[in-house]
């Protein structure tokens, strides 16, 4: 009984999970620099000065660790690419 309470209580998580990661999806195929469209139609632009690029960090935080923790630590990469930030920077996600 008590597992199928938790699998209950977990399934909004696990949804908002996949419907986050396919947002994610959606944008680096159509507005990013990087990988999607914008990138084919200005091809001398590069938006990320981090490897992997903030997209790619977002999706594999929030597959690894889930919504918050993963939102938390894109959140805290999103905020390190600003101007005064060295451009070249290998930042991986954390491992669990």
């Amino acid at each position: 009984m008590k597992k199928i309470l938790l699998n209950i209580l977990e399934m909004p998580l696990i949804l908002l999970k996949r419907v986050e990661l396919l947002l994610i999806k959606v944008y680096q195929k159509t507005l990013s620099l990087d990988y999607g469209i914008l990138g084919k139609i200005y091809p001398n632009f590069r938006s990320c000065k981090f490897t992997p690029t903030c997209s790619e960090y977002g999706y594999t935080a929030v597959e690894r660790f889930g919504v918050f923790k993963g939102n938390f630590l894109a959140f805290k990469r999103f905020l390190k690419c600003n101007p005064w930030t060295e451009a070249g920077h290998f930042d991986p996600v954390p491992e669990k």
